[in-house]
């Protein structure tokens, strides 16, 4: 695997020409995208847009190919493969070094979109106006990259950047939207999963239930999940699951003769003080007080 610490060694590397500045570079995909079909990473964001006729990428657990989404996101040192890409039209990547970004807002903010931590089958599908939308910013920065570059350009070059990534964010809200209603209500899905892990034998032999192993069981990414729940919902991953283990916690605090470490126990906590916090978070009284409490 092939890691690249700046920008232009990458270039030099995949036969791109150097840009007019070391720390960012749009290049350019027609028909095909010219790349070493070799695993790399290196030190920059990627953004990619894309239409593939063949050939696939590959990066996280899964396969992108022609029938996924038209943009994606990668973030530094994220290991990413291309092999033998064939464009169905024009597309492009933007490579951007993470110091680029010092001293901007967007350094701390692009660590909040969640898409760059998507797997390649959660690309983002494009409608026509969207896509007009992407290629207008991709122009203009492209334009300011091979002006005559000044004092200015990083901010102006960095504003185009942030609207990318706010569009890509409001696309996929959209995305979510449209693909719920294809595919059924994601927190149905979850529950399930959820139900099932306490079922079977899941729960005793690995503990209590993580995002990971959900969103592993639902074959998405974590990130992804939790921003698919987050809409749906208007909760994380997270949150639903302690709702669900606390919603159990209370029934068989009510119907069952187990004193609060016995229940604690058989839910998957090994830390009585955890389960306590966690069950008093949720409903504002400790296990204790609230077996107390149905007593009375």
């Amino acid at each position: 695997m092939n890691y690249y610490k700046s920008l232009p060694a990458f270039l030099k590397a995949n036969g791109f020409p150097l840009s007019e500045n070391p720390m960012i570079a749009v290049v350019p995909c027609r028909g095909s995208c010219a790349m070493t079909n070799t695993e790399f990473t290196g030190d920059f964001y990627m953004i990619a847009f894309k239409k593939l006729k063949s050939g696939t990428i590959s990066y996280g657990r899964t396969r992108y190919d022609h029938e996924n989404g038209s943009m994606l996101f990668v973030k530094p040192r994220q290991v990413i493969e291309f092999s033998n890409l064939q464009l169905e039209e024009a597309g492009f990547n933007i490579y951007f070094h993470e110091d680029f970004l010092n001293g901007h807002p967007i350094h701390e903010e692009i660590k909040k979109y969640g898409f760059f931590d998507y797997e390649t089958n959660e690309a983002l599908h494009l409608s026509p106006r969207e896509e007009q939308i992407i290629w207008e910013l991709h122009d203009k920065i492209e334009a300011e990259l091979n002006g005559n570059m000044d004092e200015y350009s990083q901010d102006i070059i960095l504003t185009h950047l942030d609207s990318i990534l706010k569009y890509s964010q409001r696309f996929y809200k959209r995305q979510f939207i449209n693909r719920t209603e294809l595919s059924g209500k994601t927190v149905s899905k979850f529950n399930k999963a959820l139900s099932n892990y306490f079922e079977g034998e899941i729960l005793q032999t690995k503990g209590l239930p993580t995002v990971n192993a959900m969103a592993s069981d639902l074959n998405v990414s974590s990130r992804y999940l939790s921003d698919m729940l987050k809409q749906e919902t208007g909760k994380t991953a997270m949150e639903l699951i302690h709702i669900y283990l606390i919603n159990e916690a209370k029934n068989r605090l009510k119907s069952q003769d187990q004193n609060v470490s016995e229940i604690a126990y058989t839910l998957g906590f090994e830390n009585l003080p955890y389960f306590s916090r966690l069950f008093k978070k949720e409903t504002g009284l400790s296990p204790n007080q609230f077996k107390k409490q149905l007593l009375n």
